[in-house]
């Protein structure tokens, strides 16, 4: 297990990345019998981690394997569990299909990067067990076309304290994961990396910096400007650590780029875009839409809208630009933030495929 250089903290694996490990053994002890264990996978950033079996079986037809999640130094709430997934053979043709096991979750809303109906696993996650499904088949003479049922050990009862509920995603987890890979920062230890961050950026004579939300965000505002990868700011939910460490110490400009929910919350004065402590308001969304003439119906819609993704999406149809609206919001907050000091800010809002909603 890797660690972090500057915190010294231990990286863990996502649920992922442990449902990519069991899929990948349970796969191959159904065309040859065996167990590879420990099982290794490929994962972004050259990293191959190897995992070991909690638990196997092997009957006609179907094979069963169980990682326990490591999430390294960091808290995170499915530390411990054990993710099983059963691999059965699909129908010839029908390539890998995806179900939600005991405490994984349903998606029964519109507004997710899922369908309705869709076992909650999500896009990255389904991606690298395909490729690692492709790759058994290929080295053990399978044809590739398999059902994945994931499982979560006590994924109801843990799915309590998430906002999976909130969301519409029922009965369970999320599987995520867009790495692979858990990095674990303390609230402190992250925000102390963002003013180093912007340290080495203004000793590198950097003009322009970027605080982005995510590697989605951040790969997006890397095209758009043309950013070297030290002027990229690993802010996360830590909008407020940005701005405040920007306001004792200058650069002279900042992009602030996120997805559409996290930027809404900016909009709304919260520093901290963390989903455990600070909420998208559709009260507030709804109001921006009806002051730049939104119909009652849309601005109704977007009130009871389920996720701000959702709220967008109704927008975009009515050609009304939610997204300029928000980015609007938040270029205020950051401004109010920096009390006149001399960065100029711009915003950019993106969708979760990094499409650009939005900007100020």
């Amino acid at each position: 297990m890797s660690r972090d250089g500057a915190a010294g903290l231990r990286h863990g694996w996502t649920t992922g990345a442990c449902a990519t490990a069991a899929t990948t053994a349970a796969y191959t002890a159904l065309l040859t019998g065996e167990f590879p264990d420990p099982v290794t996978i490929d994962l972004p950033n050259d990293r191959h981690p190897s995992f070991a079996l909690a638990t196997e079986s092997l009957e006609d037809g179907a094979a069963t394997a169980g990682v326990v999640k490591d999430a390294g130094d960091d808290p995170d709430v499915t530390h411990g569990a054990l993710v099983r997934v059963r691999v059965t053979h699909g129908e010839p043709g029908s390539g890998v299909g995806f179900r939600a096991g005991e405490g994984v979750g349903t998606v029964t809303k519109p507004g997710l990067p899922l369908a309705v109906g869709e076992p909650a696993i999500n896009p990255v996650p389904r991606q690298f067990v395909r490729e690692h499904v492709a790759a058994v088949a290929a080295r053990h003479g399978g044809s590739g076309d398999v059902v994945v049922e994931v499982s979560i050990e006590n994924g109801a009862e843990l799915a309590r304290r998430t906002w999976n509920p909130r969301l519409g995603i029922l009965g369970g987890l999320s599987v995520l994961g867009t790495t692979g890979v858990v990095v674990p920062y303390s609230c402190s230890s992250w925000i102390d990396s963002i003013r180093r961050g912007i340290d080495v950026a203004r000793a590198a004579g950097h003009e322009h910096v970027a605080g982005c939300t995510g590697s989605t965000s951040e790969k997006t505002v890397q095209e758009l400007h043309g950013l070297p990868e030290d002027a990229l700011l690993d802010m996360g939910d830590f909008a407020g650590a940005v701005l405040k460490y920007l306001r004792r110490h200058p650069v002279p400009r900042l992009t602030v780029a996120g997805g559409i929910g996290k930027l809404a919350k900016l909009a709304d004065g919260h520093l901290d875009l963390h989903s455990g402590r600070s909420q998208v308001s559709f009260d507030s969304l709804a109001a921006r839409v009806a002051s730049a003439g939104g119909d009652p119906g849309l601005v109704a819609g977007v009130r009871g809208a389920n996720t701000a993704l959702d709220a967008l999406r109704q927008c975009q149809d009515a050609g009304l630009p939610l997204g300029d609206l928000v980015a609007a919001g938040a270029r205020e907050t950051a401004l109010g933030v920096l009390r006149g000091a001399p960065v100029a800010v711009d915003v950019v809002v993106i969708d979760r495929a990094g499409t650009i909603v939005g900007r100020a």
